[in-house]
């Protein structure tokens, strides 16, 4: 076959399939434009998942006759003034969507520029273009696209259904209006309540109120501000607390220079500023935005300018995992409000409808219940002449309870009331102990329910950091060197590893096939399983990752040491304990989760308890 040119409609086609995957990535274009126009409202319809109608109308600065005419014309564009690709400040610049759509849709472009006399109509149909006729509008653009991909139907068949297309059209929205919270949104689906983001101010404040417009309240209460600078660089928004995490990582939403982007580099950093936060399955929830000079970011690497390059990626990255990181070890220790909210579900789920009272043979006496606070007796207190009131429940009391209600551990309240200087710490003052496994602390605002294995888990693992970073773990030696038989495969894998184990204070050697000698161990960790410890180690081994750096695997394994040093549920506390424990808490980095990525604590306010007995 010989070399030929293809016709102008065909090229336009071939060019559209890189431009105009999905309906969502038209829309994105068409508002990119809107935005690139100065527009401060917005109003998008979007019916049958994209495919027959795509709507935008803005108020921006329009178009009259001669730009219309130009504007479906392949590479025009009014946002380049030179050629410099180096220095781009615009959403767009290529000049490629609209005639891309054209050559497969229905497009129409209606204009005004502001302060003409009438508005300007053209019509481009698979390619082909029409004239430009007289119109009526307002002062701005409406550009309508209809029946996506017509002149090419094979496209079709690779678009999802019309809820998922809807879905990722509406996401492409959403990403725009989070970029420029000076911008009022209306958003019209066919399949829900029009949407409305009114336009906020363009600083943080006005930031934070549209990203709790677009995201929900629940990302505004569970995020934390983020600010930091480096050489230059900039980086703003908001991070998530661990606890609130998604499965996931839809939920981060990051800009370039106010450009929505799905970066590799970005998303990776993220990703190792939360990696002692965060199990490997959970993503954060983020909405970060990057601000540095144009010419130090490369916008023109990918057709939908969905991905960038960066001069320099170390600097960036080095940027964003500081600072998120400082923000979550600096913050006041607290989880997500929805576990919370979870709880207090759980509670209206568990109703008492099923209930009834045994009978009890006799008058049954509430002093004389294992409940009842110490020093309790059947004398009325002082200022009362009636005798204390009993239940009666016929017969006599010989038999005793009906229902077996012994205790866990001691839920009894402490003694003495609580200090009020620790009412007024974050976590409060302990007042009981539930199963030997939950500390029950109470706060001027609520009542605090505490893990104590996973908070104690947390305070080792950052203890045997911080010793790591310092000059090195003290280490204890055994007085008995402790053996440890274990597979041999295990062992012998275990045991290339010795080295490394030795930084965190475990001092191991080969004892035979299938066996290893523990000599000493890090002082931390006090009365720990040692066997159970090494045993552990052993058969994560083989998941330790070479090229990761040796730091990370390092605190790898002083997360499972933290594990099997911590206090273990099961284990009762004294009430000094319990503060003792609490007071750590409060001083430790990332005190609000464990090394699993689990909660160690859920708050409840005192008006959420309200709630779940209908007093408010």
């Amino acid at each position: 076959m010989p070399l030929r040119l293809l016709p102008s409609t065909l090229v336009d086609r071939i060019a559209a399939g890189e431009v105009v995957e999905r309906p969502a990535a038209a829309l994105k274009e068409i508002v990119e434009n809107a935005l690139d126009a100065g527009a401060t409202r917005i109003e998008i319809v979007i019916d049958g998942g994209g495919r027959r109608l795509l709507r935008v109308t803005d108020d921006g600065s329009g178009m009259d006759a001669e730009e219309l005419a130009l504007a479906v014309e392949r590479h025009a564009t009014s946002k380049l003034d030179s050629e410099d690709l180096l220095t781009i400040a615009t959403l767009g610049f290529r000049g490629e969507a609209l005639p891309s759509i054209g050559a497969v849709a229905r497009l129409s472009i209606t204009s005004r520029p502001r302060g003409a006399d009438s508005a300007h109509e053209i019509r481009v149909e698979g390619g082909v273009k029409g004239p430009v006729k007289p119109a009526a509008l307002g002062h701005g653009t409406r550009v309508e696209v209809r029946d996506l991909f017509f002149a090419t139907p094979a496209r079709l068949k690779f678009l999802k259904s019309e809820r998922a297309e809807t879905a990722a059209a509406v996401d492409a929205v959403r990403r725009l209006a989070l970029a420029r919270p000076e911008v009022g949104f209306t958003l019209v689906t066919d399949d829900r309540a029009p949407l409305t983001w009114p336009a906020r101010s363009a600083d943080p404040a006005g930031r934070r109120a549209r990203i709790a417009d677009v995201l929900g309240h629940e990302v505004g209460q569970n995020a934390l501000d983020i600010d930091g600078r480096r050489e230059g660089a900039r980086l703003a928004g908001l991070a998530g607390l661990p606890t609130f995490s998604k499965a996931n990582s839809l939920s981060q939403y990051l800009f370039v220079n106010g450009r929505p982007v799905r970066d590799k580099l970005l998303i990776g950093a993220i990703r190792a500023a939360y990696a002692d936060l965060l199990p490997s399955d959970r993503h954060p929830v983020t909405a970060l935005f990057l601000d540095l000079d144009p010419r130090e970011v490369d916008v023109n690497v990918h057709p939908a300018k969905t991905e960038v390059r960066f001069r320099d990626p170390g600097l960036i990255r080095a940027l964003i995992v500081r600072t998120l990181m400082d923000a979550l070890t600096l913050a006041v220790p607290r989880t997500a409000t929805t576990a919370a909210d979870r709880l207090a579900q759980f509670a209206r789920a568990d109703t008492m409808d099923g209930y009834r009272p045994q009978p009890r043979p006799g008058n049954y006496d509430w002093t004389r219940s294992w409940a009842a606070p110490e020093g309790a007796s059947n004398n009325a207190p002082t200022g009362f002449n009636e005798s204390p009131a009993r239940f009666d429940f016929g017969g006599n009391t010989s038999g005793g309870l009906a229902l077996d209600l012994a205790p866990q551990a001691d839920a009894r309240a402490a003694h003495l009331p609580a200090s009020p200087d620790l009412m007024e710490r974050p976590l409060g003052a302990a007042r009981a102990q539930l199963h030997e496994t939950y500390i029950i602390a109470q706060t001027r605002e609520g009542v605090v329910v505490i893990d104590q294995h996973a908070a104690h888990e947390r305070i080792v693992y950052e203890k045997l950091k911080a010793a790591m970073a310092r000059d090195g773990l003290t280490r204890q030696m055994l007085l008995v060197p402790l053996v440890v038989d274990l597979d041999p495969a295990e062992a012998a894998r275990l045991a290339e590893r010795a080295e490394a184990l030795e930084k965190l204070g475990l001092v191991i050697e080969p004892f035979g096939p299938g066996a290893l000698l523990v000599r000493e161990v890090p002082a931390l960790l006090g009365d720990a399983d040692v066997p159970a410890l090494v045993r552990e180690l052993a058969e994560h081994a083989a998941e330790w990752d070479d090229a990761l750096p040796l730091e990370r695997r390092l605190l790898h394994v002083a997360a499972t040491m933290a594990c099997h040093g911590s206090v273990r549920a099961g284990r009762r506390l004294r009430v000094e304990e319990m503060n003792a424990l609490l007071r750590e808490m409060e001083e430790t980095p990332n005190a609000a989760q464990c090394n699993h990525g689990r909660p160690t604590f859920v708050t409840l306010a005192l008006a959420d308890i309200e709630r779940l007995f209908a007093r408010r």
